[in-house]
């Protein structure tokens, strides 16, 4: 599954770049949750969480099923 997200992802990488950020796979666990580390100028953002729940997640659910949450870390 971890492949699969790391192609949804170099889909969603260029805007995220356009913005002067971009985000990383720290793991992706067997139930379906992604951790992910945004870099960059995502990284504090006061966007960011918008950015992870209504695009990174929304995109990565609508093209991988088994994802159930894409959640932030450090």
């Amino acid at each position: 599954m971890r492949e699969q997200v790391e192609q949804v992802l170099l889909k969603i990488r260029p805007a995220l770049q356009r913005d002067g950020g971009d985000v990383e796979i720290v793991d992706v666990t067997e139930d379906g949750i992604v951790k992910v580390r945004l870099t960059g100028a995502c990284h504090g953002c006061p966007m960011a969480t918008q950015t992870l729940k209504q695009g990174i997640e929304r995109i990565l659910k609508q093209e991988i099923p088994a994802i159930k949450s894409v959640i932030p870390v450090s």
